[in-house]
C-alpha cells in the first residue's frame, strides 16, 4: 500500500487503554507497507518534553488551569512544528496519542472551569495551532474502570489521576460531548477486550484511508 499522510489522533479519559492501542495500530498500519510515525502528548519533541516533566509531575494543585493551558499549547506548537508537520509533509500517517481535545478537557472543564477558560483554549489553539486532525479515536471507557487502572500502574506521571473520580468522569461526558459535535471523532467501546477493540480501531483508519 503506498505511503497515505494522514492525522490520526486518540483520546480518552486516564485508564482508557488509548495508549495500547495507538501502539497496535501503528504496528497493523506498518504491516500494510505504511510509514507510521507514533508520538504522544504532551511531549513527542525535544522541547516539548521537557514541558512533559513540568505538567505531568508533582502536585496536583501545581499549576492553575491558565498556566496548564498554557504549557500544553506551547508544548503542542513544539510538537507540531518538529514532529508533526514534518512527518505529514512525508507522507507519513501520524498517530498522536492526545492532542488538542485533551487540553479542552483536562484544562477546560477542570475545578468547575466556566465557558471563559474553554473559550482561551479554543482561542490559542485558533492562533497558535490552527489544525485539528483528520480522525480522531475516542477510546470510551467508564470513569471508575479508567481511574482504577491508571492509579495502579507503575510511574511518576500520575498528577491528574490524583485528582480523582470525579474529574475522569467529567473528562469522559466532556470528550463524548466533542465526539457528539464533530464529524471527525469515532467512538469506541473501551470496555471489550484489547483484540476487540484494535479490530474496531483499524476499521475506522482503514474507511477513512480509502
Amino acid at each position: 500500500m503506498a505511503n497515505t499522510g494522514l492525522f490520526i489522533s486518540f483520546e480518552g479519559i486516564d485508564g482508557s487503554g488509548k495508549s495500547t492501542q495507538a501502539r497496535l495500530l501503528a504496528d497493523a498500519l506498518r504491516a500494510f507497507g505504511h510509514t507510521v510515525l507514533l508520538t504522544r502528548e504532551p511531549g513527542g519533541s525535544p522541547g516539548a518534553e521537557d514541558i512533559r516533566r513540568l505538567v505531568l509531575e508533582g502536585d496536583p494543585d501545581r499549576w492553575s488551569p491558565e498556566t496548564e493551558i498554557l504549557l500544553f499549547t506551547a508544548a503542542r506548537r513544539d510538537h507540531l512544528e518538529k514532529t508533526i508537520r514534518p512527518a505529514l509533509a512525508r507522507g507519513e500517517i501520524v498517530i498522536t496519542d492526545r492532542f488538542a481535545d485533551s487540553t479542552r478537557m483536562y484544562q477546560g472543564i477542570r475545578r468547575g472551569a466556566g465557558a471563559d477558560l474553554r473559550a482561551m483554549v479554543d482561542d490559542l489553539h485558533t492562533r497558535m495551532i490552527g489544525v485539528e486532525p483528520d480522525l480522531t479515536i475516542l477510546i470510551d471507557i467508564d470513569a471508575q474502570t479508567g481511574h482504577s487502572r491508571a492509579i495502579t500502574r507503575a510511574g511518576t506521571e500520575l498528577r491528574f489521576e490524583e485528582m480523582g473520580t470525579a474529574l475522569q468522569a467529567r473528562m469522559r461526558d466532556g470528550f463524548l460531548a466533542l465526539a457528539a459535535k464533530h464529524a471527525r471523532f469515532t467512538v469506541i467501546d473501551g470496555a471489550r477486550d484489547t483484540a476487540a477493540i484494535a479490530a474496531d480501531v483499524l476499521a475506522a483508519v482503514t474507511a477513512k484511508l480509502a
